[in-house]
């Protein structure tokens, strides 16, 4: 084998190894939520097939130091990943009962072990068929790993930063599977002349280019409801109409729920946020971080209130604007991270909401001593701060340890709850401030005949009363407080986003819609 060639097999095995671990969270991520222990399974998984690969690699290329194993290691792994794509599906359906981190943790086993693996088994080869002797074996071996952790450095930006985003999920796994096939069909060429093995060979690679040519895009599909999909540098997004409602869902988790025609929404923790401008005698001015479709906005901008909003996503605001009614005179939307804005912006607010879930946690940076500190800063002396979250009760942890966090830096914390009855899953509102918060001009004749029956979340008029009379102050005895260098935020939200996405795809699965 020509050095240059074995540099350049050794340089595409790295970039397929951080190509598929990056696509994994793509494949993985809308059904699963993109959080810690999606990471956590791919890393460990892509570490372990690696490490079983240089170790079968090392003593199989002891034995049979031919360079014809690399390009089957190649060919097998590229044959693997065009399957990936249709393997998901049943995958996926296979490992749901398990729970979310057995379930992540099976799932990224079954569909990237075997292309590790092999691809892992091609460094150890390389290095025993390029060294002549053992006064070079250490440098071969550096010059090769370097050569593939480039490829991996390179792959890892254009994965993540391009290709995902511009090309799909889909056809990019099939690309790397088609570019690992026609690697090795054009070593397989060099090494053995025969022709009928070129032809063969030559077939293979011609319907594995153009099946990655012609495999479909999932494409937007508006007569099934099916209004937009994108990848964005951040998530999968998709738009749906579903009867009289329309959704926005990032990584699966929905976001965004109103009706089309009038934009109000059905969501019932939009109305406990409305609340808070009944504290003030006169519209002023709001910061929300994090957009969703911009219902917030609209709320506040229709009573006349001035809106700065922050989106870390490009791609949700545009998909705000298109397909959530989203104008310009609404509301400033700026496209960066929210801690980021609180730090290079100074401008004092009256109300700040926080409303910015990811695909299955709330960031961990944004709920933290420091980031409170730092929105305490940017609110005005009588300022609210609303928080939006989702939790399996009323007093879950999650509920009362930010509310132990609030109170290092602010006055007064109140919870409101968005659902009934208190021990099943919904969204708590937390209000914290530094002023006492007096009873707002709340309508308080509820109809008792027509309070909705546990469970309902449409009658928003309601819950915004009844937030406020169920509000509570949360017990923190035993609470912990979140630091930027302690947060367990994420192990608290497994169960909610566990719970929340059997709703979610016992609700999608029959409408064919997502994932």
């Amino acid at each position: 084998m020509k050095h240059f060639y074995l540099y350049a097999i050794v340089f595409i095995a790295g970039a397929a190894v951080l190509a598929i671990e990056i696509l994994g969270t793509r494949i993985l991520g809308p059904f699963y939520g993109v959080s810690l222990f999606l990471w956590s399974a791919l890393i460990t998984v892509t570490l372990l097939a690696l490490s079983v690969g240089y170790t079968l690699g090392g003593r199989w290329a002891d034995k049979k130091n031919k360079a014809s194993f690399i390009y089957f290691f190649l060919a097998g792994a590229g044959l693997w990943c065009l399957l990936i794509p249709f393997l998901k599906g049943p995958v996926l359906i296979i490992t749901e009962p398990l729970g979310l981190r057995a379930a992540v943790l099976l799932a990224a086993f079954i569909l990237f072990v075997p292309p590790l693996t092999l691809l892992g088994m091609v460094s150890p080869f390389a290095i025993r068929i390029h060294a002549k002797s053992l006064n070079v074996v250490g440098r071969t071996a550096g010059d090769l790993y370097a050569i593939s952790t480039i490829g991996s450095v390179l792959s890892a930006l254009l994965t993540g930063f391009i290709l995902i985003p511009n090309v799909g999920v889909g056809r990019l796994t099939f690309v790397v599977g088609t570019v690992l096939l026609l690697t090795a069909a054009v070593g397989l060429v060099l090494e053995f002349r025969s022709k009928a093995l070129q032809t063969g060979i030559s077939i293979i690679v011609v319907l594995a280019v153009i099946g990655s040519i012609l495999i479909p895009f999932e494409r937007p599909d508006p007569g099934q409801g099916l209004l937009a999909i994108e990848q964005s540098p951040y998530a999968e997004i998709r738009v749906l109409d579903v009867g009289e409602r329309r959704y926005l869902l990032i990584d699966g988790g929905t976001h965004t729920i109103v009706d089309p025609k009038t934009w109000k929404s059905h969501l019932p923790y939009t109305a406990v946020v409305d609340l808070t401008r009944e504290f003030f005698e006169k519209p002023g001015d709001m910061l929300l971080i994090g957009l969703g479709g911009g219902t917030i906005v609209k709320i506040f901008a229709r009573e006349g209130w001035t809106v700065d909003a922050v989106e870390i996503d490009p791609v949700v605001i545009d998909l705000a604007r298109e397909y959530f009614g989203l104008r310009e005179n609404e509301g400033r939307i700026y496209s960066m991270d929210g801690r980021q804005f609180l730090i290079t912006h100074d401008k004092k607010y009256d109300i700040i909401v926080l409303d910015a879930f990811g695909s299955s946690s709330i960031p961990f940076h944004l709920v933290t001593r420091e980031a409170f500190g730092l929105v305490a800063s940017r609110l005005k002396p009588d300022g609210i701060l609303a928080i939006n979250i989702e939790v399996r009760n009323w007093e879950d942890v999650l509920v009362r340890s930010l509310t132990a966090t609030l109170k290092t830096q602010f006055q007064e914390v109140l919870a409101l709850p968005a659902y009934e009855p208190a021990h099943i899953m919904g969204n708590v509102i937390i209000l914290a401030t530094q002023r006492r918060l007096a009873d707002p001009q709340l309508q308080y004749h509820i109809d008792h005949s027509k309070i909705p029956p546990p469970g309902f979340k449409s009658n928003l008029s309601y819950r915004r009363d009844f937030a406020w009379q169920k509000r509570f102050i949360p017990e923190t005895g035993a609470a912990s407080v979140l630091t930027d260098d302690l947060n367990p935020i994420d192990l608290w939200s497994e169960e909610i986003n566990l719970m929340a996405r059997k709703d979610l795809h016992s609700y999608f699965e029959d409408l064919g819609l997502s994932w």
